[in-house]
């Protein structure tokens, strides 16, 4: 979700949260929840003297990691399938959320007040809308002046989770495109961003572009987002409340959500572009299994200020009672 150059500096700032003689919680995997995981554990530290290291690699190895035995618990961005939980003996339940947002570079237009409905991101995406004034555009936008200038799209030159979690967005509005990390972009003006703070950079300093970020980017460089149509109709803002109600509403018992992809979920005011961090167990590790769930529960419970004040999203407590019911069912030591 993130660069790995945003993540060298947290990288070793994580590594050198390891304490000396102190109970330590040890995790590895997804880069995006990095730096939240090193202020949580900073701050459960100064509490119970147990310290996190967290070391940010990737969801692969965060899977392996786990897997093997070499971590207390491991972070991936993407839902697992059942079979592979089954197969490896892994227990997932989420931490934090995240959604994509799609940041917009017009001039005189204020951050929020564009609004792009389905068929328009359709269109902007599969190249045929090439114009900010086209009439599928001006027809929900009555009120604001867009220019006849071409559509710059940007997108991430790498492969990654975001625009995989964007094109899976996509695929519902057009089975024919497929959700990918790197896909083969139809747009008519499209031009790329190193991650998601090379896109960010872009958009800011270029007029008449559109970009994917994730909702982190968006607070961190000042973007303007658009609203975006949602599947009841209705033309939501990127908020964190929008983000909680499409995560209750896909996923209602809190942990499903690590098995199936969150895309395009229902609910009036939800937002349709979501996605979280996972957590991953193993069955096998019942002591460590109780440690991560004791600093899991504390971050539930303390840390949701901190999370808010990195650009995460907290989970709705509906959420966390769901998973907290979750974790009795976990093997960890009494």
């Amino acid at each position: 979700m993130m660069s790995p150059k945003y993540f060298t500096t947290a990288l070793v700032a994580t590594v050198a949260l390891s304490f000396l003689g102190a109970d330590e919680i040890k995790g590895r995997g997804s880069m995006f929840p990095a730096p939240l995981y090193k202020v949580w554990g900073e701050a459960y530290y100064a509490v119970t003297k147990s310290s996190v290291r967290y070391i940010p690699t990737d969801s692969l190895d965060g899977i392996r990691s786990i897997s093997r035995g070499m971590a207390d618990f491991s972070a991936v961005d993407t839902p697992l399938d059942p079979s592979v939980l089954e197969k490896k003996r892994l227990l997932v339940f989420p931490s934090v959320l995240d959604a994509v947002v799609l940041a917009y570079n017009i001039k005189g237009v204020k951050d929020g007040a564009l609004k792009l409905s389905r068929s328009a991101i359709l269109g902007i995406f599969n190249g045929s809308i090439a114009f900010w004034d086209d009439p599928k555009i001006t027809k929900v936008n009555q009120g604001l002046t867009l220019p006849h200038a071409p559509i710059t799209v940007v997108v991430d030159a790498q492969r990654s989770t975001t625009t995989l979690n964007f094109t899976s967005f996509l695929n519902r509005l057009d089975s024919t495109i497929k959700a990918s990390k790197k896909p083969r972009w139809k747009a008519k003006r499209v031009i790329a961003g190193r991650a998601n703070a090379g896109v960010s950079l872009t958009v800011k300093q270029t007029e008449n572009t559109l970009g994917y970020v994730d909702y982190l980017f968006k607070k961190r460089f000042g973007l303007s987002t658009a609203q975006i149509e949602n599947r009841e109709g209705n033309f939501i803002n990127p908020t964190p409340l929008a983000f909680q109600e499409a995560f209750k509403n896909a996923s209602p018992k809190g942990i499903d959500g690590g098995t199936k992809r969150i895309d395009d979920p229902m609910g009036e005011t939800a937002y349709p572009i979501i996605s979280a961090s996972y957590v991953l167990l193993s069955k096998e590790q019942v002591e460590s299994n109780k440690k991560v769930v004791d600093f899991m529960n504390w971050a539930y419970t303390h840390g949701d200020n901190s999370a808010t004040n990195l650009g995460y999203v907290p989970l709705p407590q509906a959420t966390k009672e769901a998973i907290r019911n979750y974790w009795k069912s976990i093997p960890q030591s009494k």
